[in-house]
């Protein structure tokens, strides 16, 4: 895949999974930049802090559940408040190690999430993400 999108922003404080999540967007080709929050807190700064004028907006969003300072969901709230030129392209997928059904469906229902995903991501995986979503 070519480097359709300009910016993947992956947000998990796991370190190993973002490493193994940044080689996979890297070996599909299909972004030209990956920025990495370990937190929900990290990712509304990233979002909210201009560079050369502008604010990053990536055109898509990896999202974990369970982190510290601010887990998914409370990110999720922060998110909806951001001014339009701070969200980017607002595609949002879950990416977990939830098994939990009741995440699950606070997904569905919360009408930003595109769409609900377990760790770890493949290129096959990625490759399915963005036929859907993109």
């Amino acid at each position: 895949m070519d480097n359709n999108l300009n910016c993947i922003l992956l947000i998990d404080d796991d370190e190993a999974v973002n490493f193994i999540h940044n080689r996979v967007i890297q070996k599909s080709g299909c972004a030209k930049e990956v920025a990495i929050s370990r937190n929900g807190q990290e990712a509304i700064d990233f979002l909210t802090t201009m560079v050369d004028g502008k604010y990053p907006q990536p055109d898509l969003i990896f999202l974990d559940i369970n982190m510290p300072v601010m887990n998914g969901w409370e990110f999720l709230e922060e998110y909806t408040k951001l001014e339009k030129e701070q969200k980017g392209k607002e595609i949002i997928v879950m990416l977990t190690t939830s098994l939990n059904p009741d995440d699950k469906e606070l997904a569905r229902k919360a009408g930003n999430i595109d769409d609900f995903h377990s760790k770890p991501l493949s290129v096959e995986d990625l490759n399915k993400i963005l036929e859907k979503v993109l």
